[in-house]
C-alpha cells in the first residue's frame, strides 16, 4: 500500500475532533467503520466523516480496530462506554480481560442497588424516620442516643481539661 497524498488523506472528527488514521490503517479503518449505522455524514469537499459521539472513547475504538484488542477507558462511566460499544458495532465480549472487571464494575453495582432497594429500602428508612415502627427501630433509636450522649460527654472532658496531663 503506498503513501497518500494530503488529498487522499480522511479526516475522522468524531465529537468535534479530527483524527488522521495513520496510511497503513487507513484500509481496515474505513472497512469497519462503513459497517457502523451512523456513518453517514461525510464531507467530500474536505474528505472528513463526522461522528457526533463520544472523542475520548473513539481513541479506544480506533485503536481495537488498528490491534484487534479492546481496552476499557478507567474515566468514563460504565453505560456511556456500554452505549459506544454497541453504536460502533463492538462486541463487548471483545474487552480484554485485564479490563474486564473495570467494564464490569458499573453493571455490579447496580445489581447491588436494585437489591438493596427492593429489599433493604423501606426498611432502613423506617429505623431512621419512624423510630417507633418496630422494636429493631426502637432499639436502633436507643443506640443512637446513647452513642451521642457518650459522644457529647467526651467532647465536654476533652473542652475542659479534666483529664490531668503527665508531667
Amino acid at each position: 500500500m503506498g503513501k497518500f497524498d494530503d488529498n487522499e488523506r480522511i479526516i475522522l472528527n468524531v465529537g468535534a475532533q479530527g483524527t488522521r488514521p495513520s496510511d497503513s490503517d487507513i484500509d481496515s479503518v474505513l472497512d469497519q467503520l462503513q459497517q457502523v449505522p451512523g456513518f453517514i455524514e461525510y464531507n467530500a469537499r474536505t474528505n472528513e466523516y463526522f461522528f457526533d459521539r463520544h472523542p475520548g472513547v473513539f481513541a479506544y475504538v480506533l485503536n481495537y480496530y488498528r490491534t484487534g484488542k479492546l481496552h476499557c477507558p478507567a474515566d468514563v462511566c460504565g453505560p456511556l462506554f456500554e452505549e459506544e460499544l454497541s453504536f460502533w458495532g463492538i462486541d463487548e465480549t471483545d474487552v480484554e480481560p485485564c479490563c474486564w472487571m473495570t467494564y464490569r464494575q458499573h453493571r455490579d453495582a447496580e445489581e447491588a442497588l436494585d437489591v438493596f432497594e427492593l429489599n433493604w429500602q423501606p426498611v432502613i428508612w423506617n429505623l431512621f424516620e419512624d423510630p417507633y415502627s418496630s422494636r429493631a427501630a426502637r432499639i436502633f433509636n436507643k443506640r443512637v442516643e446513647v452513642l451521642h450522649i457518650r459522644v457529647e460527654y467526651l467532647k465536654l472532658i476533652l473542652h475542659l481539661d479534666i483529664i490531668p496531663k503527665a508531667t
